[in-house]
């Protein structure tokens, strides 16, 4: 008799436990934000953000690249956060068939904010990681995202 393999459909599947760790940190920080003020502010946002608070007034290209999403996702984000207040686009100067996208006053305004959240859920996330490992997760988990068929 063949014995059968185990499942991997099981709430300690890796996939499983990443989102669900994902989707808690999600609520986290969007329950800091509008603590603070900013409830419209998507945590879904921060993959761009990020990326403007680094650099500001980057190509739609460039800015999906950066924050790992394709050109049709970024396109939609785009158009909510601009409904948000968080973004504009304007012509790119230099090449006319371009956008930039620049951050708004809110979004200035929302940085010291993301800046305290995010500084607190990472002091929540070194108190469950063992000593020493931080930097390893952090360096799995980037690994993991570039994960290719």
């Amino acid at each position: 008799m063949v014995k059968p393999r185990p499942s991997r459909l099981t709430r300690d599947n890796l996939g499983f436990l990443l989102a669900k760790a994902a989707q808690r940190w999600n609520e986290l920080l969007h329950l800091r934000f509008a603590a603070a003020g900013f409830a419209h502010v998507r945590p879904a946002y921060g993959s761009i953000l990020i990326p403007l608070f680094e650099e500001d007034g980057l190509q739609i290209g460039e800015l999906a690249r950066r924050a790992g999403s394709s050109k049709q996702t970024m396109t939609t984000m785009l158009r909510q956060m601009a409904a948000a207040g968080l973004v504009e686009r304007r012509a790119d100067s230099g090449d006319g068939r371009a956008a930039r996208i620049y951050l708004t006053a809110e979004a200035r305004r929302f940085r010291p904010v993301a800046e305290r959240v995010l500084a607190e859920l990472d002091r929540m996330a070194d108190a469950v990681t063992p000593l020493g490992l931080g930097p390893a997760v952090c360096r799995w988990l980037v690994a993991m995202m570039q994960l290719r068929r």
